[in-house]
């Protein structure tokens, strides 16, 4: 079984999601082959780019119907901004049909708005997670995104953020987890909230294999 794995589909800032991982002392692995993320322990879907190109990729690699599966099952899964977008029913971004994970739709920011939505803003929580434990309701994370995933069931609107309106920036359910915001890009806490994923849902028993610190 693989340690940690983060999907590469062809874009996103799979290096900087890795070298967070890394100096919290995981040992992660990307890749583009379903077979692994199947096969792992924990899932990081890292999010950049735009949602038709990241479906067209995951489709043709069979990564779409990985990623179902894994949440299927229960494994820990963490989505990041684009990785929270495709889970979806589907985005106004070239009207793409996504991975119906989550039953809702994917919008662009309203008109009026500087778009991109860009820098830090607050996250308020709605309820407990173990990916924020110790982490502040109200904490700031680093954004940067022109659409927003809105979840038809407002109840798994794990963080809400307010950028001229209330949009869902994180949401949570079973063993996935994803947020609009870049934790790799929101310094300490932002790392936190990574190494609680480890710590609290991937092995919440002990140290995994590959922990170098």
């Amino acid at each position: 079984m693989n340690n940690l794995v983060i999907i590469d589909y062809g874009s996103g800032n799979l290096r900087s999601v890795q070298k967070a991982f890394e100096w919290l002392g995981y040992a992660t692995l990307i890749t583009v082959n379903p077979e692994d993320v199947l096969g792992a322990a924990g899932v990081i879907f890292p999010g950049q780019g735009a949602s038709p190109p990241a479906m067209t990729s995951l489709r043709a690699s069979g990564m779409d119907e990985a990623i179902r599966e894994v949440i299927r099952r229960g494994k820990p899964f963490f989505g990041v901004c684009l990785g929270l977008q495709v889970l979806m029913d589907w985005t106004e971004e070239g009207e793409t049909d996504c991975l119906h994970v989550l039953a809702g739709t994917t919008l662009k920011l309203p008109p009026g708005l500087k778009v991109p939505h860009m820098g830090w803003n607050n996250v308020q929580l709605n309820f407990d997670h173990p990916v924020f434990q110790g982490v502040p309701s109200g904490s700031s994370f680093y954004f940067v995104h022109s659409y927003y995933a809105r979840p038809e069931n407002r109840q798994v609107e794990l963080g809400t953020t307010h950028y001229g309106f209330e949009f869902c920036s994180a949401a949570a359910e079973d063993s996935f987890i994803a947020t609009q915001f870049h934790p790799e890009k929101s310094g300490s806490l932002g790392l936190q909230l990574y190494d609680n994923f480890v710590r609290r849902m991937v092995y919440p028993k002990g140290r995994q294999p590959g922990q170098s610190k």
